[in-house]
């Protein structure tokens, strides 16, 4: 039998490039504020909003919202699936990139 091909290991929620690009960001932090995210990833603050409410409903992304001073401000951070599922999803691009896959 052979293997599956590691394509079938990639995450659609996070495959799409503005959702891989926040949980690549997160990934490489404890926690972020919302403005430091778009500005990385360059979106406007609607598209990450967007992007954050479909990451956060998969479970892959916590939300906290506060103020610094009198300024309401938000941060993101990857839960603990989120980062597994990231880890798994980069591990799947690697296999893929690093192929070739055999033909049996």
């Amino acid at each position: 039998m052979t293997e599956a091909h590691p394509r079938h290991a990639l995450d659609e929620v996070i495959h799409a490039p503005v959702r891989f690009s926040v949980m690549a960001t997160l990934a490489a932090a404890e926690e972020a504020e919302f403005g430091f995210v778009r500005d990385g990833v360059q979106v406007s603050d609607s598209v990450l909003s967007k992007t954050v409410a479909t990451l956060e409903r998969a479970g892959y992304v916590e939300v906290r919202k506060g103020y610094v001073g009198k300024r309401p401000r938000t941060w993101l951070r990857l839960s603990a699936a989120g980062r597994d599922a990231f880890r798994a999803h980069v591990t799947a691009l690697r296999a893929i990139a690093d192929g070739p896959v055999s033909a049996g």
